[in-house]
């Protein structure tokens, strides 16, 4: 019974610091997103002030988007954000996605941030989507 306990908090501690913010997604974030989703993501980067709409706050996207939907906007782009698929390999979307959800929760105070603790590192390098058998309808685009 210790075996399995101490296997299980192995696996967890391992999947843990698998999540967490690296370098690699710090550099990402500052060469492509930050001029105009601000260093903290709410929307606030030294480019923001003079596009002609209102960048996303992460903050917001968290709690308005699934995981797909965050990844396929990074992707494919949205608005007047570019399309980062042709750009990056599908692994430096997902460190994006988790950028978007680690300073998505900057700021929060605690009571906020445990509803969706869970779902950050339930996310973490997991397609839980693929493993659980669900999926988000793709989006239409509009032509």
């Amino acid at each position: 019974m210790i075996v399995k306990h101490s296997t299980l908090l192995l696996f967890l501690c391992l999947l843990w610091i698998g999540c967490g913010r690296n370098e690699r997604m710090d550099l990402l974030y500052a060469q492509r997103c930050l001029g105009c989703h601000g260093p903290s993501g709410q929307g606030d980067g030294p480019v923001a002030a003079s596009l002609p709409v209102r960048v996303p706050d992460f903050r917001e996207t968290v709690e308005k988007k699934s995981t797909p939907q965050i990844r396929g906007a990074i992707a494919e782009g949205r608005g007047i954000m570019p399309a980062f698929g042709p750009a990056l390999r599908p692994a430096e979307i997902t460190d994006m996605v988790q950028m978007v959800r680690f300073l998505s929760r900057e700021g929060r105070n605690i009571s906020w941030w445990e509803k969706y603790d869970t779902l950050v590192v339930a996310q973490c390098n997991v397609s839980w989507e693929l493993v659980l058998g669900y999926d988000e309808p793709v989006e239409k685009k509009q032509t």
